[in-house]
């Protein structure tokens, strides 16, 4: 039970983080095509995720609990993009190149793909 409400109250903070930093991005950029509030709230995850497991990694800082608050919790909520990118390095960096390069590029590919298909079912039910 307490690390679901580790979870949960992490996921409530990273989501209202990304709230306010893809509003605060648009209010300084103004209108644009490119998706660049999500863009730099998955690139900020990424970058805190990187430090964060970097921190992990080389000073063993943060217990169990404390993971899951700031890896499932706050950056689950905050962007999942942040967890793909780390899976990513991690395969790199074990020298898995393959198979970083077939889940970097099948991960975005259907995941456009999934969110193209969830358009089209909806668009077509009954109104």
């Amino acid at each position: 039970m307490k690390e679901l409400l580790l979870v949960g109250l992490g996921g409530f903070a990273g989501s209202v983080a990304r709230y306010a930093l893809g509003g605060w991005v648009l209010h300084f950029a103004g209108p644009t095509r490119f998706p660049l509030a999500t863009f730099a709230v998955n690139l900020a995850g990424c970058l805190v995720m990187g430090l964060l497991a970097g921190a992990v990694a080389r000073y063993g800082v943060f217990g169990p609990g404390t993971r899951l608050l700031l890896f499932t919790g706050v950056l689950g909520g905050f962007t999942t993009f942040s967890a793909f990118g780390l899976e990513a390095t991690q395969l790199v960096r074990r020298g898995e190149f393959a198979v970083a390069a077939l889940y970097a590029g099948s991960s975005m590919v259907l995941g456009i793909a999934a969110v193209w298909v969830g358009i089209r079912a909806v668009a077509m039910l009954p109104r």
